[in-house]
């Protein structure tokens, strides 16, 4: 275990597959770990660099063994599934880990800090909001067409609408349906309540963080964008010019070529999907 300099840990919920190699990148571990044991083993072990996949969960164990005095590297699943031979298990993954993180050329990731995290959290929730919203919306439509009732698209001619709806007695709703109708208006407004809740949380966040304020000076880019980008991505100086960062976030040609023809394809689209809504709009400008 002393020779130990490079660790590839298959990282899970409960069970973790650990596979290490010395200098020579001869295989002089291969242990298997409950969550509860590992922390205290990675505390022992002598300094190493430590390579796992940014997966969920990837963040906190970056964190945690970097308190150790670990060197630890993230990296990409797409570019550590070559090295995984044969089947996929936990063995074999951890291993793909080791080789792929041993290689020069290897690709690695930043990991998110506390600060990133929470961002992309307020993101993330403020995004299913907005989603549940959306099909409250299409749901009360459509359930007062068969009523005979047509409220126009948009969510603002339903918040207009709904009350003066449910204020007509001509109308065929019976009491039974105005008592959901009014509920669902109620849970239309406590869904607006909570979305503006979360854009506050990303005011003050924005209001405070100079990597923010910085973006925010590029035309067109406002507190959604530059919330998004900060949790995201962090430092841009980890990219030599605009395009890698194009390119991290999926928005560069994919390419099939052979000889002396080049096909130029659709957009990658890699990376992260949400992120990519607000992306075109900075990628040509770092």
């Amino acid at each position: 275990m002393n020779n130990v300099t490079l660790l590839g840990i298959d990282i899970a919920k409960t069970v973790f597959q650990l596979h290490g190699v010395d200098r020579t990148g001869k295989v002089v571990l291969k242990k298997r770990l409950q969550r509860t044991r590992l922390v205290e083993f990675i505390a022992n072990l002598p300094k190493c660099t430590i390579a796992i996949e940014a997966c969920g969960g990837a963040n906190y164990w970056v964190r945690r063994f970097s308190a150790f005095g670990h060197e630890v590297k993230l990296m990409s699943p797409q570019f550590v599934k070559p090295y995984v031979k044969s089947n996929k298990n936990d063995f074999n993954d951890a291993e793909g880990i080791c080789e792929a993180a041993s290689r020069p050329n290897m690709r690695f990731v930043s990991p998110q800090n506390i600060e990133q995290q929470d961002i992309q959290s307020l993101h993330r929730i403020r995004s299913r909001l907005i989603q549940e919203r959306t099909a409250l919306v299409n749901q009360t439509r459509g359930l007062l067409m068969e009523y005979g009732i047509i409220i126009p698209q948009g969510i603002g001619k339903v918040r207009k609408l709904l009350p003066e709806i449910l204020e007509d007695a001509e109308n065929e709703l019976s009491v039974i349906s105005r008592r959901f109708i009014f509920d669902l208006y109620e849970q239309l407004d406590n869904k607006d309540k909570k979305i503006k809740e979360y854009e506050e949380s990303l005011k003050m966040i924005f209001q405070t963080n100079k990597n923010c304020q910085k973006i925010a000076k590029i035309e067109g880019i406002g507190l959604l964008t530059a919330t998004a980008v900060v949790a995201d991505i962090g430092d841009a100086k980890v990219f030599k010019n605009g395009r890698h960062l194009a390119a991290f976030l999926g928005l560069v040609p994919r390419q099939h070529s052979s000889g002396n023809k080049e096909r130029i394809l659709g957009i990658s689209k890699r990376g992260d999907a949400y992120i990519r809504m607000f992306a075109s709009l900075i990628s040509v400008s770092i």
